[in-house]
């Protein structure tokens, strides 16, 4: 993965992002707010060493090394229970030691004699009058107990009180700032990790960039989109200038430069699984490819479930199935469609058998002769994972166009699926991307560009949705 394709997991989870974050915010402030301030309070005390010679340097810095090594030791014993017992009895506080050990800590500056008593409690008060009494404590221990020499002589050492603690003005903890500061890094990291973990996690193709990582059939087509897809399937016609309707154009002009060799100009759309745009694609492609002033064929070659003619608007009792059977002649069930040289085949009554039917030498005779007849023949077929139509289709024709929808297929489908036309040496023209969305990382769109008035360009598109039914074939 390089620098885009981190940009683009972050510009496509941006919203899981932010609302991690936010959550994460919302935490830290939350147990701020609900959790008891504590006060924090410190005096400070000076340990020092008297000297039992003539006060010489010598004598000054022997006492004062002593005096550093001593306060780490003092330090230790800050929170012991022999330092903490008489400040529970002269505060009278209802704790152990050790309970009370919890809330007392000492500290010594590097190279230093001092020793900083920190206490905590509830009340700022109760935290300065703690920290004043363990260090008198520490003091009376230190100095009548664990430095006084025997018999009754007095203690070389001493410990003074330099700074008393004073009841605080703000509590130590929660630290607002800080603890929400905390909340919004580890928000964010979870939902960059979240964003991390759901793209791994997720098989499905989204854009053009993830068909390149399984497949290197080139990518022929990009549909928006649209949520009137249903109820106006053919959109070439009914709304020229709109976006979905230039990707169909763009598509047909594609398809024209993949024959720049020459070979047949007859194609099979096919889908890997159910439900990804393949017969509303090649319908529009046909009426696009037709605008052009080429002869077209659309061929419904889906026996098991036929959608060609109920887009179109034919009827669709009487097709494909009756022709290789010989039960009726091509001429007499091609029907013509609009005003361009666009010719529909409906499927026909759906077999028992479509496979046998698909594969068989009246296909490939029938193939044979609309790629004779026509410039263009364009042949709806069955997904290509659940059943093997589209593949035997395949082998008769120029090569498939894969129909693949954004945000639905999976990767391993469409590899799949190429596969399959690998394995009986048919060929993968190009990946028609579908549903692709029309914001965000993964958008594809088209913009409007003219001038004037489209009925100048586009006469009388009203009546060019109507359907003609033809019942015979123009000779070329």
């Amino acid at each position: 993965m390089d620098l885009r394709d981190y940009i683009r997991i972050l510009h496509k989870n941006w919203m899981l992002i932010v609302a991690s974050t936010l959550i994460g915010v919302a935490f830290a402030a939350i147990g701020a707010i609900a959790s008891t301030p504590r006060y924090d309070a410190t005096s400070e005390l000076y340990v020092s060493v008297r000297s039992a010679g003539d006060g010489t340097t010598s004598d000054l810095v022997q006492g004062t090394s002593f005096a550093r090594q001593a306060v780490t030791s003092y330090v230790s014993i800050a929170n012991s229970s022999r330092v903490l017992q008489p400040v529970i009895d002269e505060l009278g506080l209802d704790v152990t030691p050790q309970q009370l050990a919890g809330r007392v800590s000492a500290t010594s500056p590097l190279n230093t004699v001092l020793i900083e008593i920190t206490a905590s409690d509830d009340e700022p008060a109760a935290a300065a009058a703690l920290a004043n009494a363990v260090g008198r404590s520490l003091s009376n221990i230190v100095v009548n107990e664990l430095e006084r020499p025997e018999g009754e002589g007095a203690s070389p050492v001493s410990v003074q009180t330099v700074q008393d603690a004073v009841a605080p003005t703000r509590p130590s903890s929660p630290n607002v700032p800080l603890n929400i500061a905390l909340g919004l890094l580890i928000g964010l990291g979870v939902g960059i990790g979240l964003a991390a973990l759901r793209t791994v996690l997720d098989t499905r193709i989204h854009s053009t960039h993830d068909i390149a990582q399984v497949t290197d059939a080139p990518i022929i087509g990009r549909i928006n989109y649209d949520p009137e897809a249903k109820k106006r399937p053919l959109v070439v016609h009914v709304d020229p200038r709109n976006p979905r309707a230039e990707a169909f154009r763009a598509l047909r002009t594609n398809l024209q430069f993949l024959n720049v060799e020459g070979g047949p100009r007859s194609f099979v759309v096919t889908s890997s699984i159910p439900g990804e745009g393949k017969s509303t694609t090649a319908c529009n492609l046909a009426i696009s490819l037709a605008d052009t002033g080429a002869r077209v064929a659309l061929v419904d070659g889906d026996l098991r479930l036929p959608r060609v003619a109920h887009y179109m608007g034919i009827e669709g009792g009487v097709g494909l199935t009756d022709v290789l059977i010989g039960r009726a002649e091509l001429a007499d069930v091609i029907q013509r469609w609009g005003r361009a040289a666009l010719y529909v085949l409906p499927s026909g009554r759906i077999p028992p058998n479509p496979s046998e039917l698909l594969g068989s030498t009246a296909m490939v005779n029938l193939l044979a002769t609309l790629t004779a007849e026509f410039d263009y023949v364009i042949v709806d077929a069955p997904p290509l994972l659940l059943v093997t139509d589209a593949a035997v289709i395949s082998k008769f024709t120029g090569g498939a166009m894969l129909a693949a929808a954004s945000g639905r297929t999976k990767k391993a489908e469409i590899s799949g699926s190429s596969s399959v036309l690998e394995s009986i040496g048919s060929r993968l023209v190009g990946v028609i991307v579908t549903m692709l969305p029309s914001k965000g990382p993964d958008s594809y769109g088209y913009g409007v560009y003219g001038y004037g008035d489209i009925s100048s360009v586009e006469p009388d598109t009203t009546r060019r949705t109507k359907t003609r039914r033809a019942a015979v074939m123009e000779q070329p």
